[in-house]
């Protein structure tokens, strides 16, 4: 869009990889003219691009997998990327996968091909005790087991993320929207939502989730509640530009 005039000079269609762009990412160095968008249904990343004529253009960098499934509403269960974020060096990616239940680090230094270094999983709906069979796998990962902390057991899956400027906290929350928390993981809706915090390697890539960390919004005097957006009163990695 041309901000001064209100005028649409481009549009990127990203075919039927690209359904359900949620949330869009631009590298904080302000002289970069790129970015990356994760892409919920086809559990995808497109790095988006200024091309030397002034024009736009779009390529897939990440595609997490669907799953072979029973027990669940479809024979495949998608990833659902819902969130992405980048880390305010511009060095690391990090994203959701809402219905897989993980969280993923990538190093991004080689813009075109991101390199998968941390990974945790908190839940989500392929525990292994859950009601789901994982029955065909193309990364070939074990179904995870539950995710517990100080004795609570994590209901739904990692949604929101933010991540400290210092790229060295990275929090959660579970909660996507009501409708489809309510559809997807039934039991949050009646026990609310919580906020986590992973602990990341912002040196050589890898996550572990803090075990002495939890915000259980289950809680609350007016709950359950189902968390959502988080924030940094002083800046964070969503908000914040180098200057």
């Amino acid at each position: 869009w041309d901000w001064t005039t209100h005028r649409k000079l481009q549009s990127l269609a990203l075919g039927e990889d690209g359904a359900i762009p949620l949330e869009i990412r631009f590298l904080h160095d302000p002289s970069a003219t790129e970015g990356y968008v994760g892409c919920a249904l086809r559990g995808n990343v497109f790095r988006f691009y200024k091309r030397a004529a002034g024009d736009w253009a779009a390529e897939k960098v990440i595609s997490v997998p669907s799953k072979k499934v029973e027990g669940w509403m479809l024979p495949e269960m998608p990833s659902l990327i819902t969130d992405i974020l980048i880390s305010l060096d511009d060095r690391f990616l990090y994203f959701s996968n809402w219905l897989h239940g993980d969280i993923r680090q990538y190093d991004i230094t080689d813009r075109r091909n991101p390199k998968l270094v941390g990974q945790v999983f908190l839940g989500g709906s392929i525990i292994r005790d859950g009601p789901v069979k994982v029955l065909e796998d193309p990364e070939n990962q074990e179904q995870p087991p539950p995710c517990f902390i100080k004795g609570k057991r994590v209901p739904g899956g990692p949604q929101m993320l933010q991540l400290s400027l210092d790229g060295r906290r990275l929090y959660v929350t579970t909660s996507l929207f009501s409708g489809w928390d309510r559809q997807f993981y039934p039991e949050m809706i009646r026990e609310g939502s919580v906020m986590m915090q992973i602990d990341v390697d912002s040196v050589n890539g890898g996550l572990s989730l803090n075990q002495n960390f939890l915000v259980d919004f289950g809680k609350e005097p007016d709950g359950p509640a189902l968390a959502h957006e988080l924030r940094y009163p002083g800046g964070d990695c969503t908000s914040d530009i180098w200057l």
